[in-house]
């Protein structure tokens, strides 16, 4: 079985991209436009996997990782940053926040599944 898969981005055109990668490979999506309506869906619906973009408007993606990690979300649920805020580091901070991925964007459609696939199996 597929996981179910939160995303929580704030650019609509990422968003439907994601979205239709993955429901096009039998995901079942949800989605949140900022962070602390991800927060909110991550505990509601316990997703398998959460797409995290970093720049988001209310709070970044460091913050919302930290705060998943530390606020009741399964331990066994992955997170993967998915960002164009590609800076020396960032990768190292997103992983110390609790995330257990980073996928730069922009994202290669014919790639992406695969990528998130191997950073979730592992």
């Amino acid at each position: 079985m597929k996981p179910t898969v939160l995303i929580i981005e704030d650019n609509e055109q990422n968003m439907y991209m994601l979205a239709y990668l993955l429901a096009s490979k039998g995901f079942e999506v949800s989605k949140a436009f900022n962070g602390k309506d991800g927060i909110e869906l991550a505990k509601k619906n316990q997703p398998n996997l959460i797409l995290m973009d970093i720049q988001l408007p209310d709070m970044d993606g460091y913050q919302i990782c930290s705060a998943l990690r530390n606020n009741g979300l399964p331990k066994s649920t992955v997170i993967i940053a998915v960002t164009s805020y590609a800076m020396s580091g960032d990768r190292e901070k997103a992983l110390k926040s609790g995330a257990n991925g980073y996928i730069e964007k922009p994202i290669n459609p014919e790639t992406f599944i695969q990528q998130m696939e191997d950073i979730y199996y592992e």
